[in-house]
């Protein structure tokens, strides 16, 4: 065993909060060391947003060249090489993945070792490198944004027949015959109609009433429609029974439904049924960090967990999974490393995106939310095809919906299913950001024809 190597920080994963968190220390002279088991960029580069949106880009596009007709447009002929998708997608991948190495690797103050961190006492580590030996590290300060990956679900059969998650779905060199689907989450609701877009016929089982759990009612019976309308069979209130092999290239999965048990034959079985820590080799407790039943890590509103210097970044602390939430992190905890800030997780707005077609996207509060809360709110709710640009593009559907104090006319909370829904959140945001009320966006000058001339039409129902 070798001795240890001092360092004033040490971080594990290489994600969207341990990577830039691990030059900004370097470059204010921390000798810091950045540990990663696997590929820079953690999961949002590797396996989730960029790969994802990659192939959900190239799906897009097979679907507009299936309506071509729609647009005056001949299209016929259109086949799908998925081997060139992937190949697509990899490249992507692995320009980010590589740009960001190269960086790491050039900067000052900054080692990098790829193996596996663990805890053997508090602010100590022991790395067992890839290549081969072990390192052992201490440090002052120990940042933990080792991420997620997916679950394996207790169903019966699930080992005995060939399964794909996230990740290796995304490997597939042809387009599936069937995919089934075990979870309507954002996950399992991206890749279904992804490759129903390629050309598969696509099951998804929710075992849940609705999809998208979170939102409001109407947002979800819509989306729900949305995806039917593109010849997607959605199950809800379905629960996953059992699975099993049909033949030589079939797998069969029975679900019970409110009618009763359903048989679904197909060729492929994608499981979306959540995610898990990465936590349970780390060896939390010789650090005296605690982590929920889950495997989540403790953390208070500065990111600190129960052992002192130890914080805890990203999706591994139970906190939003989303990469920008995981860079605000990074943010926290630049501010009150580097600059002796008191910045904190407490009232950040957390805006996200569902990259289905159209997109959903929300910042703030649902209606449901408002409601539960008891506060006095007003409505406003305009669908998509009010809307001139969508008109013109032929993409209405969707709707969106803003709610608003009905005192102060601040907006709480925005939700947008339609095209280009992610940018058009984005507007509502910075305008609760600078706790503008609904009247400024009714009476703003927007560009004609923009997606954001809507919000004109959307918060002046309120003063009809």
């Amino acid at each position: 065993m070798g001795q240890v190597e001092p360092y004033r920080a040490v971080i594990i994963g290489a994600g969207q909060a341990g990577k830039p968190l691990a030059l900004e220390l370097a470059h204010a002279g921390w000798m810091t060391a950045l540990v990663e088991r696997e590929h820079i960029g953690g999961t949002c580069i590797n396996v989730g947003c960029t790969p994802t949106k990659t192939m959900v880009a190239s799906a897009r596009v097979a679907y507009l060249a299936g309506r071509g007709a729609d647009y005056g447009v001949r299209s016929e002929g259109v086949t799908v090489d998925m081997a060139r998708v992937r190949e697509r997608k990899r490249a992507i991948v692995e320009s980010f993945r590589g740009g960001g190495q190269r960086r790491l690797e050039r900067t000052d103050n900054l080692t990098l070792l790829f193996g596996e961190a663990s805890f053997t006492a508090p602010r100590e580590l022991e790395v067992r490198m890839n290549v081969g030996g072990t390192r052992r590290l201490a440090a002052d300060v120990v940042i933990v944004d080792t991420g997620c990956r997916p679950a394996r679900p207790p169903l019966a059969g699930l080992e005995a027949v060939p399964s794909l998650d996230s990740t290796s779905v995304m490997e597939l060199g042809d387009v599936p015959r069937h995919l089934l689907v075990i979870g309507g989450g954002y996950i399992g609701l991206e890749f279904g109609q992804m490759f129903r877009r390629f050309g598969a016929d696509v099951s998804i089982v929710q075992r849940p009433a609705q999809l998208v759990e979170r939102e409001d009612a109407d947002v979800a019976d819509e989306l729900t429609r949305i995806l039917r309308g593109d010849g997607i069979e959605v199950l809800l209130g379905a629960e996953a029974l059992r699975v099993g092999r049909v033949g030589d290239d079939s797998i069969e999965l029975v679900v019970r439904t409110r009618g009763g048990e359903r048989r679904l034959i197909g060729s492929h079985l994608l499981v979306a049924a959540g995610r898990v820590p990465n936590t349970e080799r780390l060896n939390l407790a010789a650090a005296g960090v605690e982590a929920n039943p889950r495997g989540y890590i403790r953390v208070n509103e500065r990111l600190e967990t129960s052992a002192p210097g130890v914080f805890a970044t990203g999706d591994v602390n139970g906190g939003p999974a989303f990469t920008h939430i995981a860079y605000d992190d990074y943010r926290v905890l630049r501010e009150n490393l580097l600059r002796g800030g008191a910045a904190t997780t407490r009232d950040r707005l957390v805006p996200y995106a569902v990259f289905v077609d159209p997109e959903l996207a929300r910042v703030g509060l649902s209606e449901r939310d408002a409601r539960e809360r008891g506060l006095d709110v007003r409505v406003a709710k305009m669908p998509m095809s009010w809307v001139a640009r969508a008109l013109e593009m032929d993409e209405t559907h969707g709707f969106m919906k803003a709610v608003v104090d009905a005192r102060s006319k601040l907006i709480l909370g925005y939700t947008v299913l339609g095209v280009g829904g992610g940018e058009l959140m984005a507007v509502v945001q910075m305008a609760m950001m600078g706790r503008l009320p609904y009247p400024v966006l009714k009476d703003a000058i927007f560009v004609h024809p923009t997606m954001a001339e809507s919000l004109n039409n959307l918060f002046a129902q309120l003063d009809a």
